[in-house]
């Protein structure tokens, strides 16, 4: 019987079982919030907390293999291609990147704008609101201050390797990762020596063999994945679904309808107009990557998925998308483009702060510049607040009550920035690779 059973529940299709995980989650999660709502006879806190460490593992498992993936993928990406045109196809990869953020930040100020938030409201409703998670509010402003400075930034690119691998520092790990394998790279096409050639061929080799046995890993982590997300269904709404309620529903339909349109519009328009290709075959395609994107709320966690996904999936060549997504993980990040100038127009509304279109262009230029920082982690949007509302004026105590309203809802709109992120990764790396013709037949 257990056989038979386990037999019919791997011949469905991964993305049919996250789907029923998301689903049965979502119901389970929503009658034991309503439980805690209504009823004292259900200890719900010691149920999601029974429920909550399945979720946890499946997102510590990406963790696992995220920085060999990003290591290994990057080596052998960076390598692959001689240097100039290694160059060349960067250069375009990392404009797409940024031009996709800066549509994203223009999107986002036009909803804000349109939406208004806060416009009439009474400062002090919105206060009490934040008051619960005014000293977690202090925390991320105190992180802002010492880690989102430029220069901590630019020095966070330059580290002990071992120390940025040990850490899960992704942009220390990508850049080392295409120095070496860019230096690869250099001492073959400088040498002459075939022996020493063959050395550094055997190198490159065995790269892509490690690579490889992490995508056997990856599968073996997406098999658990239903079971994780299951979990990670249940404990988002049984805690975060009172979250959307009230004043915040109006930020929160803004930035999600913003998203949906990003995702279902204006991307497969640009895909469209620069490879005359059918966009929506693609989006089909890439939807397990979406899925895992909006479960884990994790760009890196994701990474292991969407690499294996461009390559057999959308048949991008490895060289491509070995360096360009997991560089995309870090700085590509069109979801929080999107969101964080909400809260800008809403902080300009709850404290009388009239902006200019010039303050409009800046907080464009900053949103996007700011991004870049995220790292593609949980909530990494959150002390960005800190950086793109201090050029509107506001006090380092007013962003506090801005950050403690976005806590508030920052796990529900966390899913769909996540999953817009990670679907800009994959079809900004698709039209790179198809007009370069770095798609196999």
């Amino acid at each position: 019987m257990m056989k038979n059973l386990l037999r019919w529940y791997f011949s469905v299709s991964l993305v049919l079982r996250i789907l029923a995980g998301i689903a049965s989650g979502a119901i389970i999660g929503i009658t034991l919030w309503l439980i805690s709502k209504n009823s004292s006879a259900i200890d719900v806190p010691k149920i999601i907390s029974r429920i909550s460490p399945f979720g946890n593992v499946f997102v510590y498992m990406l963790k696992m293999i995220v920085i060999p993936v990003i290591f290994f993928s990057l080596v052998t990406g960076a390598a692959s291609l001689p240097l100039k045109r290694f160059g060349a196809i960067g250069a375009k990869v990392i404009g797409w990147y940024l031009f996709t953020s800066l549509l994203s930040a223009m999107i986002g100020v036009f909803l804000a704008l349109l939406i208004n938030p806060a416009s009439g409201s009474n400062l002090a409703d919105w206060n009490k609101m934040a008051s619960d998670l005014s000293s977690e509010a202090a925390q991320i402003g105190s992180k802002s201050q010492t880690d989102g400075s430029f220069s901590k930034l630019l020095y966070s690119m330059f580290q002990n390797p071992f120390q940025s691998l040990a850490e899960g520092n992704f942009l220390a790990i990508i850049v080392f990762s295409i120095l070496f394998g860019l230096a690869v790279r250099a001492c073959i096409e400088a040498s002459n020596n075939q022996e020493y050639i063959d050395r550094l061929l055997s190198l490159l080799r065995l790269a892509n063999v490690c690579r490889d046995v992490i995508f056997k890993l990856v599968d073996w982590v997406l098999e658990y994945s239903p079971i994780g997300i299951f979990a990670l269904t249940i404990v988002n709404f049984s805690l975060y679904g009172p979250r959307i309620v009230g004043p915040y529903i109006s930020i929160t339909l803004g930035v999600i309808t913003g998203i949906i349109f990003m995702i279902f519009i204006v991307f497969p328009v640009i895909m469209w107009l620069a490879t005359g290709k059918n966009p929506f075959v693609v989006l089909k395609k890439i939807q397990e990557a979406m899925i895992m994107a909006f479960t884990t709320r994790s760009s890196a966690a994701t990474l292991p998925v969407t690499l294996k996904i461009a390559q057999e999936e959308l048949k991008v060549h490895s060289e491509l998308a070995s360096f360009s997504l997991p560089l995309g993980a870090t700085i590509n990040m069109d979801g929080v483009c999107l969101h964080l100038p909400m809260f800008a127009i809403l902080a300009s509304n709850m404290f009388g702060i009239q902006i200019t279109a010039f303050d409009l262009v800046v907080l464009v230029m900053v949103t996007v510049l700011a991004a870049i920082g995220t790292g593609g982690v949980p909530g990494g949007s959150l002390m960005l607040l800190f950086i793109i509302l201090k050029p509107l004026g506001l006090s380092n105590s007013q962003i506090s009550i801005i950050v403690a309203l976005a806590l508030g809802i920052n796990p529900i709109l966390d899913m769909f920035e996540t999953m817009a992120n990670v679907t800009g990764d994959l079809l900004c790396t698709y039209v790179v690779a198809s007009r370069e013709k770095l798609i196999s037949d």
